[in-house]
C-alpha cells in the first residue's frame, strides 16, 4: 500500500476540500465497556488534521526548516460526544479547514460510523514558534492550504 493511501483521501465538492480517513477501532482503543475511550477521538481527529495538511503538501518536518522554526498547535476545541464507537467499528474521520489567516487555522471535524455522527468538533489551531509565540503562516504554506479551504459542514451542534 502506498503512503498516500495510508494518509486518507481528499474529496472535493462545492463546499471545498474534505479529508476522509478510515480508522479501524482496535481493542486497545476501547475502555472496559468496549466503547472507544473518549481521549482516542482526539487522537483520531489529530490524524485527520495532520494527514490533511500532509496531503496539501505541508509536513511537520518542513515547519522546522523555517527561521524561526514553526509548529502547529491546537489552541481551542469545542467537541460533542454523541454516540459511542465500539471495538471492530470502521470509523470515518472527516476534516475540513474553513479558515487560514494570519497565524490561525480553523477546522471542523466529524467522526462517524455508517453515516451516524459519533463525535464532532470545531478546532482553532495556530502556527507558533518553538517558544510558543504565534507566528504568521509563511506565504508559501498559506498558498498550499488556501486551495483546499471549504465551508462549514457542521450545521447544528449535536446533529446526528
Amino acid at each position: 500500500m502506498e503512503t498516500k493511501q495510508l494518509l486518507g483521501t481528499f474529496s472535493k465538492d462545492a463546499r471545498g476540500t474534505r479529508h476522509l480517513l478510515t480508522v479501524p477501532v482496535h481493542y486497545e482503543d476501547t475502555d472496559f465497556s468496549g466503547f472507544v475511550y473518549h481521549a482516542n477521538y482526539l487522537k483520531f481527529a489529530e490524524r485527520g488534521r495532520s494527514n490533511f495538511i500532509n496531503l496539501a503538501g505541508i509536513t511537520h518536518l518542513q515547519l522546522l526548516e523555517f527561521e524561526p522554526q514553526l509548529a502547529f498547535v491546537v489552541g481551542h476545541m469545542e467537541m460533542d460526544f454523541l454516540s459511542p464507537g465500539r471495538v471492530e467499528d470502521l470509523l470515518l474521520v472527516e476534516t475540513i479547514f474553513t479558515e487560514c489567516r494570519g497565524a490561525r487555522l480553523t477546522a471542523e471535524q466529524r467522526i462517524s460510523r455508517e453515516g451516524e455522527t459519533l463525535w464532532q468538533a470545531h478546532v482553532l489551531a495556530a502556527v507558533v514558534d518553538l517558544d510558543g509565540r504565534p507566528r504568521r503562516m509563511p506565504k508559501q504554506l498559506a498558498a498550499q492550504m488556501t486551495p483546499h479551504l471549504g465551508t462549514s459542514f457542521l450545521s447544528d451542534k449535536g446533529e446526528k
